[in-house]
């Protein structure tokens, strides 16, 4: 599929997002294919904290501060009055972090499946609360180390499987994304907007500061979690799975691991029962 329609426009710019910032390079990309015509849902978590210093506001189209936990709400009560009003060109987003959406969000997001308004609904997962001291979340990592879980003890929970999630409610679109694949990302984009119900999209945005990485190695850390089976990108439509992206090359995920500082304290034994799991995975 072809992007049409890319604005060279800048919609998101002069945050106060860290340098490397991966979920502010999210919300650029998107604006970049929904246009002016959108009004973004935004509640508490990085990119709202980085955009609502008065008087400056980096969005040029329309923004609401949201309650943690009422993003999905939101999305319908605002796609439903756009309706009544006849203006269902309008891209109603929300862009939501993954505490917001995994755990503290997560039955607003439910609900708001189940009401099947018209709406994209992004996640952008940095793996962790970052935005209030690096704390654990639902979406968080087995074998990462957060303020909440500090070394020599980590996460011991797997990560939890939101696409199977939002699957299971029969919605009409979902996929998985990484900002380091930018134009595999913006298709997706492109592709929800065209949707006349709920859709879905998860994005895995890497976190120099919660991470442990060189701001310049956003990039670079972002193809490592896909190359080494860490993330995959794919797409659920139509009640199908499908892999949208099959990397050339293989990475051990011991290379992942080394690139960061949340998981240098896992042993060998650690790392190899980790990168068996992915290789049963493939």
């Amino acid at each position: 599929m072809k992007l049409r329609n890319v604005s060279k426009e800048e919609l998101y710019r002069c945050s106060y997002g860290c340098a490397g910032c991966a979920s502010v390079l999210a919300v650029r990309l998107t604006l970049k294919v929904l246009g002016r015509n959108s009004v973004f849902v935004v509640p508490a978590n990085c990119i709202s904290t980085v955009s609502c210093y008065y008087p400056q506001a980096p969005f040029f189209v329309p923004m609401t501060v949201m309650a943690f936990a009422a993003t999905g709400a939101a999305l319908c009560g605002i796609s439903a009055g756009f309706k009544r009003r006849g203006r269902e060109d309008i891209h109603v987003v929300g862009f939501s972090g993954d505490g917001g959406t995994a755990d503290i969000g997560i039955q607003s997001l439910s609900g708001a499946i189940d009401s099947g308004y018209k709406f994209i609904y992004i996640c952008y997962d940095n793996e962790a609360y970052m935005n209030t001291g690096i704390q654990r979340s639902g979406l968080t990592p087995y074998g990462a180390t957060t303020s909440t879980t500090p070394s020599p003890c980590f996460e011991n929970r797997p990560k939890k499987d939101m696409m199977r999630i939002v699957a299971a409610h029969d919605i009409p679109y979902a996929a998985t994304a990484c900002t380091s694949y930018p134009l595999d990302y913006m298709q997706k984009v492109e592709k929800a907007s065209k949707v006349n119900g709920p859709t879905y999209i998860h994005v895995l945005a890497p976190c120099p500061t919660g991470w442990g990485f060189p701001p310049e190695r956003t990039i670079e850390i972002g193809r490592m979690a896909v190359e080494s089976g860490m993330w995959q990108l794919m797409e659920f439509e139509g009640g199908e799975f499908r892999i949208t992206h099959t990397p050339r090359r293989r990475r051990p995920v011991a290379e992942y691991f080394e690139a960061q500082a949340r998981f240098r304290h896992l042993r060998l034994e650690e790392i190899e029962a980790i990168q068996r799991e992915i290789d049963a995975s493939r």
